[in-house]
């Protein structure tokens, strides 16, 4: 990237000094044509009475005059026929009359033209002008003195062009330096990189850079917390498991014991496929590759469906749930996880829940989105725990939520499909009078294809 950048500056520095070069000389040639057309007209101006004499001498003697200084003198009469030529013998050359500067000579009085001469074979300045007799006087000078200016003056102008471009790689090579030097201390310790204000574009970028670095850490630490708890939660029921049937298999249980131990495996093995299925749905979740299909839903039908599912489980726990709300509210979203989310919810409230306690599950839709309200008076979650429960694992009551067979991924869940449907979630609660948890539905959930 260095060597590039250098590599455009020294070629942006050259094409500037080229083409600053071509301009100001093509400026300079205008100036100098200019200049040379208006001495050439002074001169005329100024031999015009002599000529107008008639006298021959004269001319050749101004002829020799203007030769000396590398002007040539031309006369012609009122025809075009050459009279006098300072250079050329007039005998052999051919009627002036449709050369332009004469020919605008005769018609306007004075004409200038620089034009390649078909008698001296050269480029030349030529300016003319009409006598009071009809003739036509012209001084001309060659353009291969002028061209000789140019060449004299070539070697200083490749000189500083050198010079020029030299200096220009320095600062090019200078600036590069300076230009890249952010983002090589940048690279080089990102937490520790200032820029100080120097370079203002490079802060969202810091900025960006150093979101993105803390995000990948932050879900690094995730996700190794994440693994050693899945190693943890595994362990344990992969323990009773073992320990059961190691028991069992060595005959040192009893007939009563082989009973009671073939329940906790069967149970622990329950906690296993039950643990081992949130993980896996977790991490479909997680992906955002994947699509899902929508359908058109009503939220009231799946909420009755669910707290219809849940009672007996709810009279286990001695806890009433209950579906208040507006029949026939409708959203568009995947039918398995607004199931998963409204299941995940109850379930939660009723583990969490006391004897005797209550779940109201109220479904409404408002201003365009639906809206569900899981309402439980239970324990309730302590203040400084309410904004990690949705963490994976995460338990506010780690003792009560084993015993009840919860795997501490349920919230997880329900956290992830709340994203993936673009929702929005709110959750209040109170220690010793319950928690209510409010999901706002947008009317389509933006995803996957609806059917």
């Amino acid at each position: 990237m260095k060597k590039k950048i250098h590599r455009m500056l020294v070629l942006i520095a050259a094409l500037a000094i080229f083409f600053t070069v071509i301009f100001v000389t093509l400026v300079y040639y205008e100036l100098f044509r200019s200049q040379i057309l208006e001495d050439l007209r002074t001169t005329v101006l100024l031999i015009r009475e002599d000529v107008e004499t008639g006298e021959m001498q004269k001319l050749q003697d101004l002829g020799e005059k203007l030769e000396q200084n590398g002007l040539r003198l031309t006369y012609t009469d009122s025809e075009g026929n050459v009279v006098f030529d300072s250079e050329a013998d007039r005998l052999q050359m051919e009627n002036h009359s449709d050369r332009p500067e004469i020919a605008q000579a005769f018609a306007e009085g004075e004409g200038q033209v620089v034009r390649r001469s078909e008698t001296l074979s050269k480029s030349t300045f030529y300016y003319a002008v009409r006598l009071e007799s009809g003739g036509v006087l012209r001084v001309a000078k060659d353009a291969g003195s002028i061209y000789s200016i140019f060449g004299q003056a070539l070697p200083y102008v490749v000189l500083v062009l050198a010079i020029l471009l030299v200096l220009c790689m320095v600062v090019a090579h200078l600036l590069t330096v300076r230009l890249i030097s952010p983002i090589e201390r940048m690279a080089e310790n990102l937490d520790a990189y200032n820029d100080n204000g120097n370079y203002e574009e490079l802060t969202p970028f810091v900025q960006m850079i150093r979101k993105q670095h803390q995000d990948i850490v932050k879900n690094a630490q995730m996700r190794q917390e994440f693994t050693a708890n899945v190693s943890h939660e595994l362990k344990t029921p992969l323990t009773a498991i073992s320990g059961y049937s190691e028991l069992i298999e060595t005959g040192m249980a009893s007939e009563e014991d082989v009973v009671r131990f073939a329940h906790g495996i069967h149970k622990s093995a329950g906690r296993l496929m039950t643990l081992i299925s949130d993980i896996i749905r977790l991490s479909e979740l997680d992906d955002d590759e994947q699509e899902w299909t929508s359908e058109r839903l009503d939220l009231y039908a799946l909420a009755d469906a669910c707290v219809e599912m849940l009672a007996l489980n709810a009279e286990k726990h001695d806890v009433t749930i209950s579906l208040i709300g507006t029949k026939e509210c409708f959203l568009t979203g995947n039918r398995q996880m607004i199931e998963e989310l409204l299941y995940n919810l109850c379930d939660n409230a009723i583990r969490y829940n006391n004897p005797g306690g209550s779940v109201t599950v109220q479904v409404c839709a408002r201003r365009g989105e639906a809206l569900l309200v899981v309402k439980d008076t239970g324990i309730g979650i302590p203040k400084e725990h309410q904004e990690r429960i949705f963490e994976r694992f995460y338990r506010v009551d780690k003792s009560r939520s084993k015993s009840t067979g919860g795997t501490g991924l349920g919230l997880a869940i329900v956290k992830h499909i709340v994203a993936k449907c673009g929702a929005s979630m709110e959750l209040e609660s109170e220690v010793g009078k319950g928690t209510t948890i409010r999901v706002r539905f947008p009317s389509v959930i933006p995803f996957g294809k609806v059917r």
